[in-house]
């Protein structure tokens, strides 16, 4: 595997992390905001949709990491369509603090990571590593 697809794995580890920990995040504000008797960040119904949506993503995105080992051609395209999602999200977010004047330096930098994993994942060098199968099985399964 080479060094690049590694550097995919670790930025899709390290967001499928931060999706997670972000689904427990909404839900927990919310909860502390009816607590205290403040406004809703957004009804509990939608909190939970975007939890459960961001811990399902999570899970997607970790089990493509866990695959890839196997080199499954499926596993690259989940983690293309991951990585655009993701990718696009995050330069909405930049343009939105473009907008509000206060331009996120950090948020760009974190689009260019996020485009440059993408360029791998859609490249020659991981469609190199998925489209070879493993060995044959030397003996028959029983």
């Amino acid at each position: 595997m080479s060094g690049a697809l590694v550097f995919v794995l670790v930025i899709v580890v390290v967001h499928a992390v931060g999706t997670a920990l972000g689904g427990w995040v909404v839900l927990d504000e919310n909860d502390n905001k009816r607590e205290h008797g403040q406004d809703l960040v957004m009804p509990m119904g939608m909190a939970w949709f975007v939890a459960l949506f961001c811990w399902g993503l999570a899970a997607l995105q970790a089990t493509c990491v866990a695959l890839t080992g196997r080199r499954r051609p499926w596993t690259r395209a989940v983690l293309a369509a991951c990585l655009a999602l993701v990718a696009c999200s995050t330069l909405i977010g930049f343009l939105g603090s473009l907008l509000s004047g206060a331009p996120s330096l950090p948020v760009l930098l974190v689009f260019g990571i996020d485009a440059a994993a993408l360029w791998v994942v859609i490249g020659a060098t991981a469609r190199r590593w998925y489209s070879v199968r493993g060995p044959a099985p030397t003996s028959p399964r029983g």
